[in-house]
């Protein structure tokens, strides 16, 4: 059931309906491309964070430790951390891609990594990062720079924070990051952590804010698509029924913003079942008169950015 938060007082919200996506063809039996720019990094002594690129037509990734498959990775997510490993242990991963038709790529290079050795007792989180600072590097690539943090034993990693969720990580003995496959002319907010090989964190570091340049877009339209629009009455009011497709952006968009004559509205957000097919949602507007008004809606991308408006529908009035 979707939740939603709102920037005038209405009541009245009426559940969003979820339809299930479509399928891939079933006469797809092309594999899709083996990962590529497969990554190991044992931050901690009991975990390796497993990192890796691939085409956007992937249902799910599977991550091999030698010959075992030990996590399976969707939700257009390209990294994960494998965990319960033994401290001091060299291990060796590799990654394979199964489209939505089911075909599986290859495995990926395996890479070689060395849990790091147990520290006993170690419970002090590092240094926060200071001053980080960031530049853009064209429509899709931006650079990170901070201050090494500090620990009683040694910073073994840094994570790479954006709109509250891990985006990338680097060696403890880095102080830069370079990010890759960003959306032109996108406001983004990072943040940088410093972890230990206890697995303890640092308090995030000050945040950095930038512009990518415009430059040609993914071909993939970040706008929710076919916005259509029901006015009705009901016992306590007006309500406006809204449908719309969501944007294939690689994962499923979990909330939403309306926009109300070019005001923000409400907020409508799903729980772990957002829709990935046709999205319902029936707005309440409680005794505003609907006729005349204009809306418009704009999705939250995985990586933690508003996607692009739909198109702006003109409210009609309701149904006789």
């Amino acid at each position: 059931m979707p939740r939603r938060t709102t920037g005038i007082a209405v009541s009245g919200l009426v559940v969003a309906l979820l339809v299930g996506g479509c399928s891939a063809s079933e006469k797809d039996k092309k594999p899709p491309a083996v990962p590529g720019e497969v990554s190991a990094l044992a931050s901690t002594s009991v975990s390796v964070h497993v990192m890796w690129r691939a085409d956007s037509d992937v249902a799910t990734f599977e991550v091999y430790e030698g010959a075992r498959k030990v996590r399976d990775v969707s939700e257009g997510r390209h990294m994960v951390d494998v965990t319960d490993l033994a401290p001091g242990t060299a291990y060796s991963f590799s990654v394979r891609a199964r489209d939505k038709a089911g075909n599986l790529s290859e495995a990926s290079a395996a890479v070689p990594v060395t849990t790091l050795s147990a520290v006993k007792g170690e419970r002090v989180p590092p240094s926060v990062p200071a001053n980080l600072r960031g530049q853009g590097e064209g429509p899709t690539t931006a650079t990170l720079t901070w201050d090494a943090a500090t620990d009683d034993v040694g910073v073994t990693a840094y994570d790479v924070h954006q709109g509250g969720i891990r985006v990338h990580s680097v060696a403890g003995d880095k102080t830069t990051a370079v990010l890759t496959g960003l959306r032109p002319g996108t406001d983004y907010s990072f943040t940088v952590t410093a972890r230990d090989a206890a697995d303890n964190s640092s308090a995030e570091s000050n945040a950095v804010t930038m512009v990518t340049a415009q430059g040609v877009k993914d071909a993939r339209s970040t706008a929710p698509i076919d916005l259509r629009t029901v006015t009705r009455k009901a016992s306590d009011g007006t309500y406006v029924d809204l449908t719309w497709t969501p944007p294939d952006v690689g994962r499923p968009v979990g909330s939403y913003e309306v926009h109300l004559d070019g005001n923000f509205l409400t907020t409508v957000m799903w729980g772990v079942d957002p829709p990935v097919g046709q999205a319902q949602y029936s707005l309440p507007l409680g005794d505003t008169p609907a006729t005349g008004h204009r809306l418009k809606i704009r999705g939250k991308l995985p990586d933690g950015t508003w996607g692009d408006f739909s198109a702006e529908v003109v409210l009609a009035p309701p149904a006789p």
